[in-house]
């Protein structure tokens, strides 16, 4: 068989975590699928995730291809929907070649071939741009794929991992299909629907926490487009396909100040019509104190910093290389640029009680970050922090694996209480920010009053968010007035942009 139709297709996973706030695109998919197309393959990039697919229209599409193979990617939680769908292609048809990828697949590759080699015939281990491609020309050419690096397969009874592939290291070049996203379905729910990007400026990390896979996966090394190649892209994408905002999907973006210094300096320049969202850490951001005004002016509009624990002791087991006082600095720093500041708290390690996460409730307040969730450690099984929580995991089911659902017991909770306990750490942080909600200024307030709408309406914490809805005895009346808006109409509701100064 010569392949010539390759489909890149999401699996239909959801929990309701990454979905609350939009509609978010693969951004993997678009340069591999741009890869292949430079090798000469047809390609139909499928978010069957995003369009929100069952598997009977994920059948009729596969079936109006009609590929030659189905490439799939999962992180931990989604890896039982990505075998199922490769279960679902040899229904389909027996002669299709199934291929996973991404942080699951890459090291947990042993566990997968043994229990779903049946339907898994090939993993790709690190970057897919080069390897996914090498892989099909081999097999058109008749070639052995264990004379290429980055993969791992089932043959004669056993799992044979080849060597690792090298990083590619120059992400300029990389070709990107952008004209295969289906565009009308990615949006930002915080403002007004706006159409969303997922793009990705520089690929690695160099920390080295010990509950995280992005170190692991890139083996702390970091690479970048030049600041050039990546503003012309949100030029692009503003222009050709209407982008409002991009969310950076980097670790680690701000690393080299010189070159992220140049990517504000562009996008004030060109005035860049596209406002960004992006992570970083509590480190840059106090490196980068001089220049917050910049960040502001350039468009960056909501800024992520895990702060991840409460305490020293936890930060330090973490690998988190930084002090509890710095995370308040740095989200400090954030707000007086007038930037949305989001932050996260993980809970439900081993020695968590009921008191323990109320204190980290109060130090949430005291960061007082615009936004901040409190999510449920995920026990990686590749992780390095893994070893040590392994006697506390109470499912396998990696479909729980979501950061919402527990899956570690503490010592001296149940499950259920720790579930409970997470729930309240929302609903008490956001009873807390809407009492003080007058205080920020007028286009966050209309912001974090979207933020609220969606919490309500579009997310796992809606139930949450109702209760405190209804004991808004506490809040002051003008704040009271503000809330009445989004308890109507969905047009009723504010969406925020945030001015450029």
């Amino acid at each position: 068989m010569k392949i010539k139709k390759v489909a890149l297709i999401t699996p239909p996973y959801h929990s309701g975590v990454v979905e609350s706030a939009g509609t978010w695109l693969n951004v993997g998919f678009v340069y591999i699928a741009g890869s292949l197309r430079a090798a000469g393959y047809e390609v139909d990039y499928y978010d069957a995730m995003s369009l929100w697919h069952k598997w009977p229209e994920i059948q009729k599409r596969i079936e109006a291809f009609k590929p030659d193979v189905i490439a799939t990617t999962a992180y931990t939680a989604s890896i039982v929907h990505a075998v199922e769908l490769t279960r679902l292609a040899k229904e389909i048809n027996p002669e299709i070649i199934t291929v996973i990828g991404n942080v699951h697949a890459t090291f947990c590759y042993e566990e997968l071939l043994n229990d779903s080699h049946e339907t898994v015939d090939f993993i790709v281990r690190g970057e897919g741009e080069a390897t996914l491609p090498a892989l099909l020309n081999c097999l058109n050419g008749g070639g052995d794929p264990a004379e290429l690096p980055g993969l791992a397969f089932f043959r004669n009874g056993r799992v044979l991992a080849t060597p690792k592939a090298p990083y590619i290291q120059d992400l300029d070049a990389l070709p990107a299909a952008w004209d295969l996203v289906e565009w009308s379905i990615y949006t930002y729910r915080a403002k007004n629907n706006a159409r969303l990007a997922i793009v990705s400026s520089s690929r690695g990390c160099q920390q080295k926490c010990s509950f995280c896979s992005q170190q692991l996966f890139w083996a702390q090394t970091w690479r970048a487009r030049s600041a050039e190649n990546f503003v012309s892209e949100l030029e692009m994408l503003n222009k050709k396909y209407g982008v409002e905002v991009a969310m950076l999907a980097d670790e680690i973006p701000t690393f080299d100040r010189e070159r992220w210094i140049r990517i504000l300096d562009l996008m004030i320049e060109r005035k860049v019509g596209v406002k960004l969202l992006m992570e970083t850490r509590v480190d840059d951001i106090l490196r980068d104190a001089d220049i917050m005004g910049k960040y502001r002016e350039a468009g960056v509009e909501h800024i992520y910093v895990g702060v991840e624990a409460g305490s020293q002791e936890t930060l330090d087991l973490f690998k988190k290389d930084t002090k509890v006082e710095q995370s308040k600095q740095a989200i400090d720093l954030i707000n007086n640029a007038d930037i949305v500041s989001e932050t996260s708290f993980v809970l439900g390690m081993p020695e968590d009680t009921p008191e323990s996460i109320a204190a980290t409730i109060e130090l949430a307040k005291h960061y007082n970050p615009d936004m901040a969730f409190f999510l449920a450690i995920a026990p990686w099984p590749y992780a390095e922090l893994y070893p040590q929580l392994e006697k506390y995991v109470a499912t396998k089911d990696y479909r729980k694996y979501n950061l919402v659902e527990p899956v570690i017991k503490p010592s001296n909770m149940s499950i259920e209480e720790l579930e409970r306990e997470l729930g309240k750490a929302a609903q008490k942080f956001y009873m807390h920010k809407f009492r003080t909600l007058d205080q920020l200024t007028p286009w966050k307030r209309e912001f974090m009053l979207s933020v609220f709408d969606i919490l309500v309406n579009n997310s796992y914490l809606a139930g949450q968010m109702r209760a405190m809805m209804k004991d808004g005895k506490e809040m002051p009346p003008e704040v009271k007035a503000l809330l009445k808006t989004i308890k109507g109409q969905e047009g009723d509701v504010p969406h925020a942009i945030a001015p450029i100064p």
